[in-house]
């Protein structure tokens, strides 16, 4: 049975299931915008990068390992897997598209990563083209490079019907089974970067062989299974483990979230996408309370996530680009590395589909719109790896993967394509599929076009200018049918009121819920749905330190940030205190920074009259009404090394 069937997608144990690859894409607003820039500006962009030798990943290594060219590994141990990213970006692109382009540039370079393939399914051009050894060092990033292929190539499949890619996986994946279904001890620390638990779970569900699922199962069981000491075994080493790599405790007793940002993320995915076809309730019982640790204790924001580049966990271990102790969020240090925060999004959608809960819903897009966009240039060509909510312009100093500027190349670029793919696929998470009818998830100028779980057809076409306007419209096409559309009324939102044929819909849509609408749909009916942007002071929890007695500012989903660039002359970031009572007024300017809503008011410069040592007697202040404006935090960092800060004291 082909991955393109109903009963392929449909996870029994999932409340929610994605629709068909093909069946949505953007038509025009804020997404359709982006996802242009994506295929016009980013997949190039990182394609050309991707063939620079200063580059940390690039495909010249799978021409080497090939056999057409001859040189030495280049890059880091994980950049196999970025560019498999990139693949993926370009298959979600062309499954909107179908530009002949694309199929051919994947075409090229899958032809050149089977020749590159072992004859025994292995792959991993940083062992192949080295004296490393195959499962030697978890660091190696064997597993990680080897999920990605799964992943990009069960995308390519499902774009383009073509199966070559998948070969590669299937022979991958069998190699797998080979080596790690029989449980050998002297690889039960394995992997790193767990993206494999992913990548077999997707190719389980494009090919049904119950033994990828199977070995995800296995994966997932091994994580804190393992001696600590268990790196004595002859010609083994076992470094970064316990908390940094989540292994010190097992999955499913784990209470709270640990270690480096990306490797939890990954691994929480995974396990989510193996519970979705399992229905394991102890792997969702520790999920919820992983998520509630994150949401409640250790979440900036932005959604970003990951707030140390280096530290001590609660156990004692010693971490980095992790996360750090309960409400231990820096601003200027925070790591909040884009490939964490972009996990952070694929965790809730994955959450959001179990369960059918907004919450999960809600972080998904508070990612989407603060903490993963503000990693790409506003041209969509130059990125960034950390994503600091305060920043010293020139005079900040630089932690691990910081940098004063973005960037088109660098040592560590696994971020450029986890965004690219995330932008790229979008569309895929804007709505979602239950025997009950149609959830709309985010929201969008898009076309719906799909099949419900009984076969009937219908198309829904979104219209709107959100996120910097709150009025959504829908018209559907149908026959005469009994379904349900089901609306997202986000948590932040209150007020919102739905219209049906124009007409009021007399019930409360509560904040945080799904409003069922369930009537017999005909052609042309129209849904509106108003969401009240109003401007929102945001204080955090008091056991913050860092941002006690200081306010940020939201409009809807957008989280807002002050630029030094747009301060009156001779005043400094640090002297501006926002009063209590502020007045802001959004307005909207196509031409600046890409097109945005930038927020208006007058805020305070405060200076005190004796600044002079570390502590001083406090005796006055010179206080003076300033204009201010505010733009989205995603947008900061595109008009020169400046300040920056997402925080504000209250005056």
């Amino acid at each position: 049975m082909g991955i393109n069937s109903y009963k392929t997608r449909y996870r029994i144990y999932n409340k929610l299931h994605p629709v068909k690859v093909g069946s949505v894409k953007w038509t025009k607003g804020f997404w359709a915008d982006r996802f242009e820039l994506c295929r016009n500006a980013t997949i190039p962009s990182i394609y050309d990068a991707m063939n620079d030798p200063k580059n940390s990943a690039v495909f010249t290594n799978f021409y080497i390992a090939a056999g057409l060219k001859s040189g030495t590994h280049i890059g880091t141990d994980w950049g196999d897997g970025d560019c498999y990213k990139w693949i993926e970006a370009v298959a979600n692109t062309y499954s909107v598209t179908k530009e002949k382009e694309l199929d051919q540039m994947m075409d090229k370079e899958i032809q050149v990563i089977s020749k590159a393939q072992a004859p025994d399914g292995y792959i991993g051009t940083q062992i192949q083209l080295s004296h490393k050894g195959r499962w030697r060092l978890r660091r190696h990033h064997e597993l990680y490079n080897m999920g990605h292929l799964m992943t990009a190539a069960c995308v390519h499949y499902n774009a383009t019907g073509k199966d070559s890619f998948l070969n590669v996986a299937k022979k991958l994946g069998d190699y797998l089974y080979g080596v790690f279904q029989p449980r050998p001890p002297e690889l039960a620390h394995f992997g790193w970067n767990p993206s494999n638990i992913m990548g077999l779970v997707d190719l389980y569900r494009a090919t049904e062989n119950k033994k990828y699922l199977e070995l995800a199962g296995i994966f997932v069981d091994m994580r804190g299974s393992a001696s600590q000491d268990f790196g004595k075994v002859p010609g083994y080493v076992l470094t970064d483990g316990g908390d940094q790599n989540q292994d010190r405790v097992p999955l499913r007793k784990e209470t709270e979230a640990v270690g480096h940002g990306v490797t939890a993320m990954y691994l929480y995915c995974g396990a989510a996408d193996v519970y979705s076809e399992t229905g394991e309730k102890p792997l969702l019982d520790a999920l919820e309370r992983i998520w509630n640790d994150v949401v409640f204790r250790k979440m900036y924001i932005t959604g970003g996530i990951g707030a140390l580049h280096w530290g001590t966990s609660k156990r004692h271990d010693m971490v980095h680009e992790a996360f750090g102790r309960e409400y231990q969020l820096p601003n200027s240090t925070a790591y909040n590395e884009t490939c964490a925060n972009i996990g952070n999004a694929m965790w809730n959608w994955r959450l959001l589909n179990i369960t059918g809960e907004v919450k999960y819903a809600d972080v998904m897009e508070r990612v989407l719109y603060n903490s993963m966009l503000s990693t790409i240039s506003i041209d969509g060509k130059q990125f960034c790896y950390t994503n600091p909510l305060r920043w010293r312009g020139d005079k900040h100093v630089l932690l691990s993967n910081d940098s004063y500027s973005r960037w088109r190349i660098f040592g560590c670029y696994c971020c450029p394509p986890q965004v690219a793919r995330t932008i790229a696929g979008l569309h895929n998470w804007a709505y979602s599929i239950s025997d009950e009818g149609v959830w709309i998830n985010l929201y969008g100028g898009s076309i719906l076009e799909t099949k419900l779980p009984d076969g009937t057809p219908i198309k829904l076409i979104q219209d709107t200018d959100y996120p910097w306007d709150g009025h959504i419209s829908f018209t559907i096409y149908s026959p005469d049918k009994d379904f349900s559309i089901f609306l997202r009324i986000p948590g932040w939102t209150d007020d919102a009121e739905i219209r049906i044929n124009n007409e009021k819909l007399n019930v409360k849509a509560n904040p945080g819920t799904y409003i069922q609408l369930f009537r017999n749909w005909r052609n042309n009916d129209t849904i509106e749905l108003m969401l009240p942007l109003k401007i929102r002071l945001m204080l955090a929890n008091q056991m913050v330190e860092e941002t006690r007695n200081q306010l940020s500012i939201m409009r809807g989903p957008i989280v807002y940030c002050l630029e030094g660039v747009d301060l009156p002359e001779g005043i400094g970031m640090n002297e501006v205190s926002i009063p209590r009572d502020i007045q802001l007024k959004p307005m909207y300017d196509k031409n600046f920074l890409g097109g945005i809503t930038f927020l208006d008011g007058v805020a305070y410069r405060v200076q005190t009259k004796n600044d002079h040592g570390l502590y001083n007697e406090m005796k006055g202040f010179d206080v003076k009404a300033i204009p201010v404006k505010l733009i989205p935090y995603y947008a900061w960092n595109n008009r020169g090394v400046t300040d920056m800060t997402v925080w504000m004291p209250i005056c």
